[in-house]
């Protein structure tokens, strides 16, 4: 009950904290202002803790009624003047009837007063000591069924459904993504270690819709692929826009992967539905006589002609995440960068361990950012960084920030040069930010160069004049480039002249991918 009450900024910044613990463990002496006052102080080591023992003071030593001190103690959290002239007053006099020195009475009305500021209603610390206790026994024995109520609790703020996500992962549970046929509107427990995903925390996704979606599968069983979904379900409430963000957050996966596909059958499946739902409105049967369409559970036939839909990049499938979830769920956009990241980074976040002052690189997204200004009135910021192991705050101090502010966009991936310096509020470290970078910077600058292997195809003309015209927008840049060939008798590594040294972006290297093969174009660092 003690610590609730303790933790906070005034008990902390006052130094009532430290004299506090002293106290308990013996390490200072504990005092009492008046031998009257023991009974009162002895449960917190003699400081004035809580607001009731300034109202019991006031009883013991000034004669004051319950009403009367209840005055006090709203007098003293007001910080009136006038009224604390008064009140002051008020307790020396009934002090001294009481037979109290008066010198004495006015330094534990000091005392009151000071302490007043930061004391904090017992009742309140004992009922959030109590819910503390609750709910800390539910997350050691019962993780994943905790977590999942917390989840749902705030569904609607997509900042706290990020920090949750952080602590199952931090907990070591796995969350499930949504999956229309497996998914409640809530989050909801799988097995000891494991939550699935709410539904209702799907951006674009109303209740209203849910709502019919899931009590459509309860009463008539799971969905067999998009058609029967669309058959089955309200499309006045889970609209054609209801059924995108469905497919982007991944929760219609369950159907068909690619949701690049899915998102391409979606007109024509909506068409088909549509004209079935009026077909059965208005009675309409096939020649044997039967209803169109199958009944509820049964398989629907679908006699849509599947595309062949090239699936989407991991980049455009996490945006996707990204825009309806709040989060990265499947993957995370440094993954892509791993294996070019291991050459250059110190090490990722979860395996970073540097001593004091030690420099290190580090690469991440941006996914929070508060600036703040000095007192000279300069511009500075404190960064999180989440490279998809863990996260860690970068300090950005003025200098920095005016070199490199155009860098510091959220969703960003970056490249820091700095040094490592202890945090003493999270008990970690942070990094003192030296230099930022973008990917296509930092691999400019760490590479030694590109290399591109086109094996016996260097003697088709057409494809030299190719190779030429996608490097030609890049050149003029610090990359070399080599480029390997072969035929039958031998193999040659010819590097390009200095004219043709290139900056190695994303751009290019996709280029030059889908001229020469992904494993055919490599950056060397």
């Amino acid at each position: 009950i003690a610590l609730v009450a303790l933790f906070r900024p005034g008990p902390l910044q006052s130094g009532m904290v430290d004299d506090f613990i002293d106290r308990k463990h013996g390490r200072a002496q504990v005092n009492y202002p008046h031998p009257e006052l023991e009974p009162i102080l002895k449960p917190t080591y003699g400081v004035i803790l809580y607001q009731e023992q300034v109202m019991q003071i006031a009883q013991v030593l000034a004669g004051y009624t319950l009403g009367q001190a209840d005055l006090l103690r709203r007098a003293m959290g007001k910080k009136k003047p006038e009224e604390m002239a008064k009140q002051r007053s008020i307790f020396l006099e009934g002090a001294e009837r009481r037979g109290v020195d008066r010198d004495q009475a006015a330094y534990i009305f000091d005392l009151m007063e000071k302490f007043a500021g930061y004391g904090f209603n017992k009742s309140h610390s004992a009922a959030y000591a109590l819910i503390a206790y609750q709910t800390a026994w539910l997350k050691a024995h019962h993780p994943a069924a905790f977590m999942a109520a917390v989840l749902s609790s705030d569904m609607d703020n997509t900042d706290k459904i990020v920090m949750f996500m952080d602590e199952c992962r931090c907990m070591g549970l796995a969350v499930e993504p949504p999956n229309i046929n497996r998914c409640d509107y809530a989050f909801t427990v799988s097995d000891d270690n494991t939550i699935l995903y709410g539904l209702g925390a799907i951006k674009g996704v109303g209740a209203a819709a849910l709502d019919g979606i899931l009590e459509e599968r309860r009463l008539h069983g799971e969905y067999r692929d998009l058609l029967d979904l669309c058959k089955r379900i309200d499309l006045r409430k889970a609209n054609r826009r209801v059924l995108e963000a469905l497919i982007r957050s991944g929760a219609l996966d369950v159907f068909d992967d690619n949701r690049a596909r899915t998102m391409a059958l979606l007109g024509s499946t909506l068409q088909m539905a549509e004209r079935h739902l009026r077909d059965q409105a208005a009675g309409q049967s096939d020649l044997f006589g039967a209803a169109v369409g199958p009944a509820p559970g049964e398989a629907a036939q679908c006699s849509i002609a599947v595309p062949e839909v090239q699936p989407w990049s991991d980049e455009q499938r996490l945006l996707g995440e990204k825009e309806t979830l709040g989060l990265y769920l499947t993957g995370h956009p440094v993954t892509r960068y791993e294996k070019e990241l291991k050459a250059f980074i110190t090490a990722r976040v979860k395996d970073l361990n540097p001593r004091r002052d030690e420099k290190v690189v580090v690469a991440g997204l941006i996914v929070a950012m508060r600036t703040m200004n000095t007192k000279r009135g300069e511009r500075f910021a404190f960064v999180t960084l989440d490279d998809g192991t863990g996260r860690l705050e970068l300090a950005v101090f003025a200098e920095a920030y005016r070199s490199y502010r155009d860098l510091l966009v959220k969703d960003r991936l970056i490249v820091v040069e700095g040094t490592a310096s202890a945090d003493e509020y999270s008990g970690g470290f942070r990094i003192g930010v030296e230099k930022i970078f973008d990917i296509n910077q930092a691999r400019e600058i760490f590479a030694k160069r590109l290399e591109i292997d086109l094996g016996r195809r260097l003697v088709e003309k057409s494809l030299t004049h190719t190779l030429a015209e996608i490097l030609a927008p890049f050149r003029e840049g610090d990359c070399p480039v080599w480029i390997h060939c072969a035929n039958a008798n031998a193999r040659a590594s010819l590097a390009l002249g200095r004219e043709w040294q290139v900056h190695p972006t994303d751009e290019l290297l996709h280029r030059l991918e889908e001229m020469a093969g992904a494993d055919d174009v490599r950056v060397v660092y």
